[in-house]
C-alpha cells in the first residue's frame, strides 16, 4: 500500500512538473555556466542566475549598457557575448579605495561593547573625534568573500589587495560611513582619490585630523578636466573624468589626495 502511494505521488509530481513547467532561454543556462556562480551582488543584481536572465535580456532588446560581472572578468564577459553573437567593449576595471588614511586621529573615548563597525556606529563617533572615519572593527574585512581586504594593525584601517580585489562592493555594502567606494583603475594600476571622508567643515576638520580635507577647493580650481567637486566640504575625484595628471595632489595643503601605482618622483635639488 505504501509503495502504491508512492507511486501515485510520484506520478502527480511528474504530471505537474509537465503541466506547469516555465519554458526557460537555454542561453542563460549557457551564460550561468561561464559565470563563476560567487553569488557575490557586485554585478548589481540578486545573483549569477539574475545576472545571466538580464545578460540574454540585454542582448535582445540590445541596450547600449550591457550587464558586466566584475568577478568574471572583461576577458571572461567579452567571450560570454561573443558566443551570443554581440560584440561588448570590456568594462574598465575597479578596485576599492578606502577614503580613510587613518593618520593621527586622536582617541577621545573608549568603546566597550560589541566590536562591529555597525555597533559602534550606533554610539556616535566611536573611539575618536571624527564622526565620517573609519571605525576599525573590520566589518569589511568580514564582508569580503575573496580575502582582499585586511586590517593595518598600525593605522587601524582596512588595506586593499589589488591584486584579488574583484570589486564586488561588498566591503562598501559593509560600511556604515561609506569610506570605501570603488574606483575605475587607470593605465598600469593607477588612482587618484581623496584619502577623507570627513564632511566637517574646515576648522573643525583641522582639529579632527592632521590630513583632513577642508574642503578649500584649490584642487578643483587646479584641474583641468573637471573632474573634481566639493561635496559637503570635502572634495570628490570623479574617477572617470580624472586623467591622472596629478595636479590636484600637488595643490593640495592638507595632503589628503593619494596619487598610487606612479613612480617616485626624483628629489629636485634647490
Amino acid at each position: 500500500m505504501l509503495g502504491a502511494i508512492a507511486l501515485l505521488a510520484s506520478l502527480l509530481l511528474f504530471l505537474c512538473k509537465k503541466k506547469f513547467a516555465v519554458a526557460t532561454d537555454p542561453r542563460v543556462d549557457d551564460v550561468l555556466d561561464l559565470l563563476p556562480k560567487a553569488n557575490c551582488g557586485g554585478c548589481g543584481f540578486a545573483g549569477c542566475q539574475a545576472l545571466a536572465e538580464n545578460v540574454v535580456a540585454a542582448v535582445d532588446s540590445g541596450a547600449e549598457n550591457m550587464p558586466q560581472c566584475p568577478v568574471a572578468g572583461a576577458e571572461t564577459m567579452k567571450s560570454i557575448y561573443a558566443s551570443l553573437g554581440v560584440e561588448c567593449a570590456a568594462s574598465q576595471r575597479k578596485v576599492a579605495v578606502v577614503r580613510c588614511a587613518g593618520c593621527d586621529m586622536a582617541r577621545i573615548a573608549k568603546y566597550d561593547g560589541l566590536m562591529t563597525c555597525s555597533a559602534v556606529n550606533r554610539c556616535g563617533t566611536g573611539e575618536s573625534a571624527c564622526g565620517n572615519g573609519c571605525l576599525g572593527c573590520g566589518d569589511c574585512v568580514s564582508a569580503c568573500d575573496f580575502g582582499g581586504i585586511r586590517m593595518d594593525a598600525q593605522r587601524h584601517v582596512p588595506v586593499v589587495d589589488e591584486s584579488v580585489c574583484v570589486a564586488c562592493g561588498s566591503c562598501a555594502k559593509a560600511c556604515p560611513r561609506g569610506v570605501i567606494e570603488l574606483r575605475q583603475v587607470g593605465p598600469k594600476n593607477r588612482k587618484v582619490y581623496v584619502a577623507c571622508n570627513n564632511t566637517d567643515r574646515g576648522p573643525v576638520a583641522m582639529k579632527v585630523c592632521g590630513h583632513s580635507c577642508i574642503g578649500c577647493g584649490k584642487c578643483a580650481k587646479e584641474c583641468p578636466f573637471g573632474a573634481i567637486e566639493i561635496v559637503g566640504s570635502v572634495a570628490r575625484i570623479d574617477s572617470a573624468k580624472c586623467r591622472l595628471c596629478r595636479k590636484c595632489v600637488a595643490v593640495c595643503p592638507r595632503k589628503s589626495i593619494v596619487a598610487e601605482g606612479f613612480p617616485v618622483r626624483p628629489a629636485v635639488e634647490k
